[in-house]
């Protein structure tokens, strides 16, 4: 069975930066699109950034474009989100996710359990 297992949050200033990894196992990650999403208390879960199979298309909410950049190492089977210029609206749980892109986004056939990363003013 898939699993993927994120790591890397915490706490940070803002204007500070994190960098985000999702390690998977179980699944042939190459074969899948993945990417990031967040929740924050009381809001729905938010696509952040998506990365093709082989790193060649990367996709971004409006939210972070400019400011995150994601990547991935197919030999590792992980995936990264790098965080810079972090405000406190960027605070959330961040959520790793495997599947296939879908509307600009991914539909997830597999999800981390998440993250917390925590922006102070």
């Amino acid at each position: 069975q898939g699993q993927l297992v994120e790591s890397g949050g915490g706490l940070v200033q803002a204007g500070g930066s994190l960098r985000l990894s999702c390690a998977a196992s179980g699944l042939t990650f190459s074969t899948y699109v993945v990417g990031w999403f967040r929740q924050a208390p009381g809001k729905e879960r938010q696509f952040i950034a998506g990365i093709s199979t082989y790193g060649i298309s990367t996709n971004y909410g409006d939210s972070v474009k400019g400011r995150f950049t994601i990547s991935r190492d197919n030999a590792k089977n992980t995936v990264y989100l790098q965080m810079n210029s972090l405000t406190p609206e960027d605070t959330a749980v961040y959520y790793c996710a495997a599947g296939t892109w879908y509307k600009g986004g991914i539909n997830a056939a597999y999800w981390g359990q998440g993250t917390q990363v925590t922006v102070s003013s």
